[in-house]
């Protein structure tokens, strides 16, 4: 059961200055009429173990971990810019730093990728973007790094703010392996991702 709990759990997060080696394309506001609209939508085929940082993260933080209806963000105008100037301000913000243990906080002045994610939903919440709206996600970089992000559910649909670049990507269209995510209207259910 330990060996799960490092596989799945203990995130060791890379670490890179902003928009290093990153290889991923930039967003365009053309994301929307190509591909199906499904195709545009992160899922889970199943229930899954949530990380269990996350899962300490929320005893301690009751507030962030409460259920929601679903809801997108309107993908154009005050809602974008406010999305893309939170993101830039959180990546610039914060210092980059992997964990010695594996602990998930919010509002870090230092912290690695999933202390990056958690301060920026809680920016977006405050800011009025919907929770729901909001999804954490665990992947593996190209280079088999733990890696976790913030997903937006958008018009344009699902888009991801991850702390190694300032772009704002669509989830299809990054260097990440995706291995599970946060359920939309329950933060404490985690999906294995398709």
């Amino acid at each position: 059961m330990r060996s799960i709990g490092l596989i799945f759990g203990m995130m060791l997060c890379a670490v890179a200055p902003l928009d290093s080696a990153y290889a991923g394309p930039v967003l365009m506001a053309s994301v929307s009429a190509s591909p199906p609209h499904s195709a545009l939508r992160m899922s889970g085929t199943r229930e899954t173990l949530p990380p269990f940082a996350f899962s300490r993260f929320c005893v301690t933080n009751p507030d962030d971990c409460r259920r929601y209806p679903e809801a997108e963000v309107n993908w154009s105008g005050a809602d974008r810019a406010l999305v893309t100037r939170i993101n830039t301000g959180i990546n610039r913000s914060i210092t980059p730093r992997n964990d010695i243990g594996d602990d998930w906080e919010a509002d870090v002045a230092a912290g690695d990728c999933e202390d990056f994610a958690l301060t920026k939903r809680r920016a977006l919440i405050a800011s009025g973007i919907p929770a729901s709206a909001l999804r954490i996600a665990v992947a593996r970089t190209a280079a088999g790094e733990g890696h976790a992000v913030l997903v937006i559910r958008t018009t344009s649909g699902d888009l991801v703010l991850d702390n190694r670049t300032n772009r704002i990507t669509p989830w299809r269209q990054t260097d990440l392996t995706w291995l599970k995510v946060s359920s939309a209207e329950d933060p404490r259910i985690w999906l294995v991702v398709r």
